[in-house]
């Protein structure tokens, strides 16, 4: 039996992560949030597109959309803060952060397929 570290290697640094803000919450809640925001998924994406693709175009669309992609990633992020502090609970706070990051997300793809 072969292994795709491809695919089992994204999973098992996102558990590492999970466990590591889970352990460095108890010490400091900067680091648990820094650590918790560390482009983990972005080399592995990378290393998984550059390992089954040699295409400089491809890689090049794929690192663009990767680049697009932050923008409604950081809405998420802008959106849960403000509704914290406004003293929202867990479900809604990732509710609007997802409706966030979707209306953004929308709105890229839109101005994308109208400039092209």
């Amino acid at each position: 039996m072969i292994i795709a570290w491809e695919r089992v290697l994204p999973v098992v640094v996102s558990i590492g992560v999970i466990l590591l803000v889970a352990v460095l919450r108890e010490y400091s809640r900067t680091f648990a949030a820094i650590a918790a925001t560390m482009p983990i998924n972005v080399p592995l994406a990378l290393w998984i597109v550059f390992s089954a693709d040699t295409d400089p175009v491809s890689r090049i669309a794929f690192s663009q959309g990767l680049l697009i992609g932050i923008f409604p990633t950081v809405l998420f992020l802008i959106v849960s803060w403000m509704v914290v502090r406004a003293g929202w609970s867990l479900i809604p706070t990732i509710l609007a952060g997802y409706v966030a990051w979707g209306v953004a997300l929308g709105a890229i793809m839109l101005l994308r397929r109208g400039l092209a």
